[in-house]
């Protein structure tokens, strides 16, 4: 340390040491509990699933992205909305509910891969361009189906993720960042598939991929019926 026309001046070794010397500024809590809630809803939904599935096919198709890509973030937010506000323990608290939407999300799982392997077994009809494009309606059907009649989303979203929230800081902010994990991984699910598009223009792309569609819905389906 030295001292110049009465001011001190600062040495070497007390700039390297200024940041031991000062306390580290502690990260605010709703910004924790954001970057927490974000991070919990990327783990939960980032994994091969009916509904991620149904999503990479539609983005693949170029086929009602934007309204598909809506309804997965709209409903992932109303359901951890409801788990935070205190719905989770009404769901846990009702097995029966849960044993109905477990079998009736098996019957439709089981559906939806039946109608995969279906269209793998025609690859000519598997072209967009000689294929006629599902209507809006039973687009947003099928959508609706995959997000409300599993059971896993509301254990994921309603009772996990409501659970988690009253244990951070600010519960609501963890509620903001996991809607906004979902909306990350959603958007990008749905309209980063564009760029597969050209892969996809050979029939037995599409083929490899109803196959894999087939294959996770009845792997699911079997899985809500034995678990």
């Amino acid at each position: 340390m030295s001292w110049t026309a009465g001011r001190r001046v600062p040495s070497v070794d007390d700039v390297l040491l200024l940041p031991l010397a000062a306390p580290a500024a502690a990260t605010p809590a709703p910004v924790t509990s954001l970057l927490a809630g974000l991070l919990t809803s990327l783990g939960l939904i980032v994994a091969i699933g009916a509904q991620n599935a149904f999503v990479l096919r539609q983005g693949v198709r170029r086929e009602h992205v934007v309204p598909v890509v809506l309804v997965c973030i709209g409903a992932d937010a109303l359901l951890m909305g409801a788990g935070i506000a205190g719905l989770g323990p009404l769901v846990a608290a009702h097995p029966t509910a849960l044993a109905v939407a477990r079998w009736g999300g098996a019957a439709f799982l089981l559906g939806y891969a039946l109608l995969a392997a279906l269209r793998a077994r025609r690859p000519a009809r598997l072209d967009p361009a000689t294929e006629g494009p599902a209507t809006l309606r039973a687009v947003l059907a099928a959508c609706l189906g995959f997000t409300f009649l599993n059971p896993h989303v509301y254990l994921d979203t309603v009772v996990l993720v409501g659970s988690l929230a009253h244990q951070q800081p600010s519960a609501w902010m963890f509620g903001v960042g996991a809607a906004a994990g979902s909306a990350l991984w959603f958007s990008t699910l749905g309209f980063g598939a564009t760029r597969l598009r050209p892969l996809f223009a050979r029939p037995r792309a599409w083929q490899v991929l109803d196959l894999v569609i087939a294959v996770v819905m009845a792997t699911l389906a079997v899985t809500l019926l034995v678990g």
